[in-house]
């Protein structure tokens, strides 16, 4: 696969699904863990938005990948650390990004061990790394606008 550009259009699609779903979270019951498991629908939406902007980030990072260096990532957790080789990402961020790698993976295939009680853990302590993660790309993206395609 050789380099492109890559595509600015991907970059907003996947930077606004991850914000709008990020923005779904703020809406949730957060305040106590039994905000959020008293009804069953409340944890279903967590599950999915939080999935969704997993999905995102992950197929962001993909994308830089592909495009940016004709790297292709065969799986999730091959795009953190391979991020990191081309310094898009710092260590830190890599490490957590393959955490949440790890994570959406237990969503999807694990969902029946996936607790309540993690996923409030999760969306109340750990949410934080997903907008450090698209920060950090988003500031690689500026500072290379030599590989970004600007055509909409």
């Amino acid at each position: 696969m050789s380099p492109d550009k890559i595509r600015e259009a991907v970059v907003a699609s996947k930077v606004d699904l991850i914000e709008r779903m990020l923005a779904g979270i703020a809406t949730l019951p957060l305040t106590t863990e039994t905000d959020l498991t008293s009804d069953p629908r409340m944890v279903a939406a967590g599950e999915s938005f939080l999935r969704r902007a997993l999905e995102a980030l992950l197929d962001l990072g993909r994308h830089v990948l592909a495009k940016g260096f004709g790297i292709p990532a065969a799986e999730y957790k091959a795009v953190p650390r391979q991020l990191e080789q081309m310094e898009v990402l710092t260590p830190d961020l890599a490490a957590r990004l393959l955490q949440m790698a790890g994570y959406r993976n237990r969503l999807v295939h694990m969902y029946d061990e996936v607790t309540p009680a993690e996923l409030y853990l999760i969306l109340t302590h750990h949410l934080g790394d997903v907008p450090a993660v698209l920060h950090a790309l988003r500031h690689w993206l500026a500072a290379h606008p030599e590989r970004v395609d600007r055509a909409l």
